[in-house]
């Protein structure tokens, strides 16, 4: 297994979204259960785990931190061995009351105690708040990173001009945006430019919401009150029908590299860009393992550039598209601060 880096912050090729132990899949598992995931994450060679200040039951503000509490907890004792990022949303009111730089330390001093440490590897901005300049954001973060709290820092969901103004002031380590086989807007300049400037880029989503593991079926119950499922386009039953070629191929790879469609989805961009670390997000066990393994399924040129050849020629149906506020509980976090 090859490291990569996020900046200057080595990682395992795949890391571990972890909003699913707290949020966005339906029922939550046990404690105890989603310890154990993360710990056998770690054990299998996981040194990256994402997190975020809001991820709680139903993105309700009282249950924010839940799902740092539990990252905490799982990797306090291996804590000089992994990678841990998390992100903030600055409300208007609060930047205006404190100041940028003094809002984002508030906030990174809370999810520090949640998790057990003192410092933060990864600090993402979860969302742009376009009344708070990214510059501001961008100075503040740098004074985070010459406190010694966070050892880099990064923007979630943005266009290419966002990132180029906040690399300017300070440079950005990582860049998490949507990004799959279905998905692949950012490739136009967001990639280029983070390549070109040594930023890396940390899909979320990386396998559809679960589309490309072909295990989503228009029976599937997405009805829970919190499963963000039920939001994505490539799972509209409609969709799922049309987007069948995409698993077909897919399918055929699988069969070949002794594989599953997941995995050779995220084969396909690993292959394709070296700065690239997605975050395939599970509470399940047995699938977070099968996810991690993708590392080990290896594309030659010529599998990669007939798959590349393949996918430019099958139409996507239920683009998701780029929604800088999309599943990120921006709205419900300004509304706990008044």
């Amino acid at each position: 297994m090859d490291k990569r880096k996020l900046g200057n912050i080595e990682v395992s090729p795949i890391g571990m979204g972890c909003m699913g132990f707290s949020h966005g899949y339906g029922d939550i598992p046990e404690e105890s259960y989603s310890i154990a995931a993360i710990r056998q994450a770690f054990d299998f060679g996981c040194t990256f785990y994402d997190t975020a200040e809001c991820y709680g039951p139903n993105l309700l503000p009282e249950y924010r931190g839940h799902n740092e509490l539990i990252v905490g907890r799982a990797l306090k004792d291996v804590r000089q061995e992994t990678v841990i990022a998390t992100k903030l949303h600055i409300p208007t009111e609060e930047a205006k009351e404190f100041g940028v730089y003094a809002t984002l330390k508030r906030h990174l001093e809370e999810s520090l105690r949640r998790l057990q440490t003192d410092y933060a590897d990864l600090y993402y901005l979860h969302r742009v708040n376009p009344e708070v300049p990214v510059e501001e954001v961008a100075e503040g973060m740098g004074r985070l990173i010459a406190d010694g709290l966070i050892r880099g820092w990064g923007l979630s969901q943005v266009p290419v001009e966002i990132i180029r103004r906040a690399h300017e002031i300070t440079p950005v380590a990582a860049v998490q945006n949507i990004y799959s086989l279905v998905e692949r807007g950012i490739e136009a300049d967001v990639i280029p430019y983070c390549l070109k400037n040594n930023i890396g880029v940390v899909p979320f989503s990386p396998i559809a919401s679960g589309f490309l593991s072909g295990k989503v079926t228009a029976q599937t119950d997405f009805s829970h009150s919190d499963d963000v499922r039920k939001f994505v386009p490539q799972l509209r039953r409609e969709n799922l029908v049309a987007n069948q070629p995409i698993l077909d191929l897919l399918e055929t790879y699988a069969v070949n590299k002794n594989a599953t469609k997941a995995q050779i989805s995220l084969a396909w961009m690993l292959h394709k860009y070296e700065n690239v670390v997605p975050i395939p997000g599970s509470k399940n066990q047995e699938r977070i393992l099968e996810n991690l393994a993708a590392w080990n399924v290896v594309l030659t040129d010529t599998e990669f550039a007939a798959l590349e050849s393949a996918l430019n020629s099958i139409e996507v149906h239920g683009y998701r598209g780029y929604d800088e506020t999309e599943g990120s509980g921006m709205k419900n976090w300004d509304r706990s601060k008044k």
